[in-house]
């Protein structure tokens, strides 16, 4: 029977990530960032479905050739995760594989629903591959914020609690994001209009989280946040790591103007909860 785990249970799952796999998977099972985390069996398990904190995704980690999983998993899903899911206004089912041959599985698991898919592409920067003078300039009234303890508490920001909904989507706390990440914002008349951050964090790797509002997207916001975040990360003797879709050009062309290098590439499935 597939089972939740308690949180000072997930280091049993230790074993299961694949090493190149998703930062996200190990961020949740090493307690970093939050989430759930289902599985075969307590005490040794052999397969496992995380459930992202951030409500991002599903991620199967594991033995992807674990019958008596793969077998209950359909059911754990209608029974367990829809009520739960729609609970947080989720209506879709978006799972990914920790390795490739996940892929088929789960395309053979949800076979019997609508099944979709698109890629993902994960970038990693080196400090000798950083290309600081792409750093563009920004229009005047534009003014870029590291986001520390001040600035969640400074009352001259009509926004605040865009701020505070993006970090919290992703970590426990603003205190757990302050002693483990790095970000920075751009404000534009009293209002923070552009953010980048750490979203998940497993050692020295911090994965970029990354949104500009609508109405000042095309000002280059995103790429001069990017080299903020990047020169930071590198100042520290961290590794910034970008994961975007594949179908996501913009996002793909500010990453690699700055330098990063494609290091892996992996596909999601979704299926509608209605």
């Amino acid at each position: 029977m597939i089972t939740e785990l308690q949180q000072n249970e997930f280091h049993r799952c230790k074993e299961l990530l694949n090493e190149q796999g998703q930062l996200e998977a190990k961020a949740v099972v090493e307690g970093v960032n939050p989430g759930r985390i289902f599985v075969d069996t307590v005490d040794t398990p052999r397969t496992a479905l995380i459930w992202l904190g951030n409500n991002d995704g599903f991620l199967f980690i594991g033995n992807e050739g674990n019958e008596q999983f793969n077998n209950q998993i359909n059911g754990f899903v209608d029974r367990v995760i829809v009520p739960e899911a729609k609970k947080v206004g989720l209506h879709y089912f978006e799972g990914i594989g920790n390795h490739p041959e996940w892929n088929q599985t789960i395309e053979k698991i949800f076979k019997y629903r609508e099944l979709g898919s698109w890629k993902q592409r994960v970038y990693k920067l080196h400090k000798n591959n950083y290309i600081v003078n792409n750093e563009p300039d920004v229009k005047e009234g534009y003014t870029v914020l590291k986001i520390d303890n001040a600035l969640f508490n400074d009352n001259a920001i009509k926004n605040l609690e865009f701020l505070h909904s993006k970090i919290l989507s992703c970590w426990s706390s603003s205190e757990c994001f302050l002693n483990n990440g790095i970000g920075y914002c751009v404000v534009y008349n009293h209002h923070i209009i552009s953010l980048c951050f750490s979203g998940f964090v497993v050692e020295n790797v911090h994965c970029i989280d990354i949104e500009t509002l609508e109405a000042h997207q095309g000002n280059k916001l995103a790429q001069k946040l990017a080299h903020y975040f990047v020169k930071d990360c590198l100042a520290q003797g961290s590794t910034p790591y970008w994961d975007c879709m594949d179908s996501n050009k913009p996002s793909i062309a500010v990453a690699e103007n700055i330098g990063f290098t494609n290091v892996f590439n992996y596909v999601g499935y979704e299926f509608s909860f209605n």
